[in-house]
């Protein structure tokens, strides 16, 4: 037994690291082949190639490298057709993984294709849920509003809860190492900044926080910073934080076993009074940590301007849409300026509560009382891969 497993990016590399846990869990003896991280080599993928050679994001960082990305897509689409995996999922980062998938498709109509995080279809590009089903079999979706959209364009479609549900929590002596760590009595304010798990969303976003964060140190001057971030990334963000306020610690995962790293992430981010994060799945993980949060992104102009055309929601942080709130407030593209961030992280400092209710009611929507969802999605995989799973 053997599956095909594609990442291409931090946050699927989370997800396929989970699922194959539960896939080993669930059929024991099965076996990998694919492109991921660490969280997945842990779990005993060799991965084709560095799977950091696919983080990019944003029309025109993609230009520079679409060769060597068409490459790694054809590349790619070879390894699936040479292997005798049962079926393929491909994890997130659509613009590579469903290149992938529609050479794989092509050549082998009867391979089962397993996509793992459903388009944002309710978000921009809706045509793009019919596109995916000529390629794809069948979805699994971290947003209990999804499978409807997936559904609509042919294709079947499992919410299977998100992963975030699924992470331990930090225990209090966890939280307290870290504030003890850097020296921080417990009344004075500590901040997670988080701008970012790719290159060019550091190098677009560091000024901004840094300058933001000004307003924080301002009115409490003994403030202090802290900064995870993922191995690839170490040397660009300590850079990036060098002229930043509040004396910035830098979280350096190298050397770590991935849930070592992972774990010290969860404690400084429930160690914090405050987040200021990038827009993305981090401010799921700063709502299971109960820290209110600030959320800011920049892409570049040519990249904002086109999505900002395609957009069909007034807010894209997830705390937001899944609790059907907008407690986050949240500053995008032209709006992604100091001058507006650091009040509204003066004001969440001063209303520390005001995001609660938000923050319970995404968790529970995600499943947090259900069965983890690494487990649940192995289950569909099987099902759909026609795997027979162990007894239970």
């Amino acid at each position: 037994m053997k599956l095909f497993l594609i990442a291409g990016e931090a946050s699927g590399d989370k997800l396929g690291g989970a699922l194959m846990a539960g896939l080993k869990d669930r059929a024991p003896g099965i076996s990998f082949e694919g492109v991921g991280g660490a969280n997945m080599q842990a779990e005993g993928l060799q991965s084709l190639f560095p799977m950091q050679e696919l983080s990019v994001m944003g029309i025109l960082e993609v230009l520079p490298r679409y060769f060597d990305l068409k490459r790694r897509i054809r590349e790619t689409a070879e390894a699936v057709l040479a292997s005798d995996a049962m079926a393929l999922v491909t994890i997130d980062s659509p613009d590579f993984c469903l290149r992938v998938a529609k050479l794989v498709k092509a050549a082998r109509p009867d391979l089962k294709i397993i996509h793992y995080v459903a388009p944002s279809v309710w978000a921009w590009r809706p045509k793009r849920a019919e596109r995916m089903a000529r390629h794809v079999d069948h979805v699994l979706a971290l947003l209990p509003f999804e499978p409807p959209y997936m559904e609509r364009a042919g294709i079947g479609c499992d919410f299977v809860g998100h992963p975030v549900v699924a992470e331990p929590r930090p225990s209090p002596a966890e939280v307290d190492a870290i504030r003890a760590d850097m020296g921080l009595p417990g009344n004075v304010p500590l901040v997670v900044a988080l701008p970012g798990s790719r290159r060019g969303e550091v190098e677009r976003l560091s000024d901004v926080f840094g300058h933001a964060l000004q307003s924080v140190t301002e009115r409490h001057s003994r403030a202090r910073v802290i900064v995870p971030t993922v191995a690839p990334l170490v040397d660009t963000v300590k850079e990036a934080v060098k002229g930043w306020p509040g004396n910035p610690v830098v979280l350096d995962p190298r050397g770590m076993a991935p849930e070592r790293a992972n774990a010290r992430k969860r404690a400084a981010m429930a160690a914090a009074d405050i987040a200021l994060a990038a827009s993305g799945t981090v401010s799921l993980e700063l709502a299971a940590a109960r820290t209110p949060m600030v959320i800011a992104y920049r892409m570049n102009a040519v990249s904002a301007f086109l999505i900002q055309r395609m957009l069909q929601i007034d807010t894209v942080t997830l705390v937001n849409l899944v609790s059907e709130t907008r407690s986050v407030p949240e500053f995008l593209n032209a709006a992604c300026t100091a001058d507006n961030i650091g009040p509204a992280l003066l004001d969440v400092l001063d209303h520390p509560l005001a995001q609660s209710d938000a923050m319970a009611i995404t968790m529970d929507r995600l499943g947090e009382s259900d069965l983890a969802p690494g487990m649940r999605a192995a289950d569909v995989v099987l099902r759909v891969a026609g795997i027979k799973p162990l007894e239970l």
